[in-house]
């Protein structure tokens, strides 16, 4: 065979392609209509003659597409010479799905238009049309909840600028660049979560969620399944596609475990586990799933004490144990009651203002409630004060019970200098990730961020050996 055959053949095989393409369409679709280079029809099928109300399609043929179709847009592709692929026409019998294309002659000249109608009434479009609303309502609650689980606070909404509250960020801002867990010790009311936010914030898993749970505020039978999650059916009542844990939507980002001194020990163990393996089941499931998060543990509960009566697993403690933050209570940081309680007032968005006198008295103050009773104090007395400068008297009524500051609370803060207490936390740190690593010097370095040499420095300064 030779070129001029083949091409002919070819030329064949291309037009039987259209016109069978073209009797698919025509015969699949709701209608069909033909217009010239001047959108006059040439032709249209009788189904689609019927849908405007002709009696027959030779009712259309030289008439302007626009007297037979009110709005049809066949004259604008033929103008244009573009198509529109996809487009929802109006007819007196209810929308259609329509498709427009130029005609072209051999030398690739417009010479008119076709239209399809390719859907009646929308409905064969309805299942793709529902199941993208449906993911993109999806993608808008996975947005939102995603924007709901980052942290709300960093370091500046930690304030202070005494001398234990200075040692607080530091150590908190040092431990936002490992990945390590972070146990914050303090009492109720000191700020605890929001260090934890704080740090997970200036951390590589800023991006991340930030989930939180209280071992304390959930009943013990329901917290394992709150923590790990459920498998389909777990048990009766169980979420039938099943239900995902907080360790699960914390996936990349930060578990903040409040009040982990009030978890079961049957739950202890089952979280070392998580820690250590890196792994965990969801309740009623055979299947191990991998665990990414960093851990951030905190507690007002003294943890030594609870592991000598055996409420508290040791083992758990020194895996949780490797960066310690002790919180203070405001009555060891009575210097920042100034600058809390003008953050405080801010804050309930309050024009109210503290006399010298006032603040004195704040400074006497114990404050067993902390920071919250500080802010509840405040905002009582504002409520209550018919003036805009908060005095001496108002206070004292909107605190109640009064309790003394002791002398001796405030002591401790000015017994340890600021270089001391940085080059004990570093030993402790380095003295912790060499434990961790059991021994190997390159690996703690990598944990802590540091090169080989800096760290073999630092362990030389502080008088750190490798067997730690």
């Amino acid at each position: 065979m030779n070129t001029s055959e083949s091409l002919k053949d070819y030329q064949h095989v291309r037009g039987l392609a259209i016109q069978s393409l073209f009797e698919i369409i025509e015969q699949s679709s709701e209608g069909t209509v033909i217009v010239d280079r001047d959108a006059n029809i040439v032709w249209m099928n009788e189904r689609y003659a019927k849908r405007f109300g002709l009696k027959s399609a030779d009712q259309a043929i030289g008439q302007p597409c626009e007297q037979v179709i009110s709005n049809s847009l066949l004259r604008q592709v033929v103008r244009s010479d573009q198509p529109i692929l996809l487009d929802i026409q109006d007819t007196p019998k209810g929308p259609l799905v329509v498709m427009r294309l130029p005609i072209h002659d051999d030398a690739g000249k417009v010479i008119g238009a076709i239209g399809f109608a390719l859907f009646d009434e929308l409905r064969n479009l309805s299942p793709m049309i529902e199941r993208y609303l449906s993911m993109q309502q999806e993608l808008a609650s996975t947005r939102s909840l995603l924007r709901s689980r980052q942290s709300k606070y960093n370091f500046a909404h930690f304030i202070g600028t005494s001398a234990a509250s200075l040692e607080v960020k530091r150590r908190a801002r040092r431990s936002a660049s490992a990945d390590s867990p972070v146990l914050l010790l303090g009492e109720t009311g000191t700020g605890k979560e929001l260090l934890a936010q704080a740090i997970h914030g200036a951390s590589p898993r800023a991006n991340k969620a930030f989930v939180s749970i209280n071992s304390a505020a959930i009943p013990h039978d329901l917290l394992e399944a709150e923590f790990f999650g459920t498998a389909p059916g777990a048990f009766t009542g169980a979420d039938r596609k099943g239900r995902p844990g907080k360790l699960q939507i914390a996936q990349g980002g930060t578990l903040f475990l409040d009040e982990i001194g009030d978890m079961p020990l049957p739950l202890q163990s089952k979280l070392l586990r998580v820690l250590q393996e890196k792994e965990f089941e969801p309740v009623g499931s055979n299947e191990m799933i991998t665990s990414d998060v960093r851990v951030i543990a905190a507690t007002s509960t003294d943890l030594e004490a609870a592991i000598k009566r055996g409420e508290f697993r040791a083992d758990l403690y020194y895996r949780l144990n490797v960066l310690p933050i002790q919180v203070p209570p405001l009555r060891e940081r009575l210097d920042d009651i100034p600058a809390l309680s003008e953050a405080i007032l801010e804050e309930l968005r309050s024009q109210h203002e503290l006399d010298r006198e006032a603040l004195a008295l704040l400074a006497r103050h114990a404050w067993p409630g902390n920071i919250r009773e500080l802010r509840n104090v405040l905002e009582r007395a504002a409520l209550l004060s018919d003036d805009l400068v908060l005095d001496a008297q108002e206070i004292r009524a909107a605190i109640g019970t009064f309790s003394p500051v002791q002398c001796s609370a405030v002591a401790p803060i000015e017994v340890e200098t600021f270089s001391a207490a940085r080059e004990r936390f570093d030993r402790q740190l380095i003295a912790a990730a060499l434990r961790q690593c059991e021994g190997n010097v390159i690996e703690a370095a990598k944990r802590l961020g540091l090169g080989r040499s800096t760290l073999y420095k630092k362990m030389v300064a502080l008088g750190i050996e490798q067997s730690q």
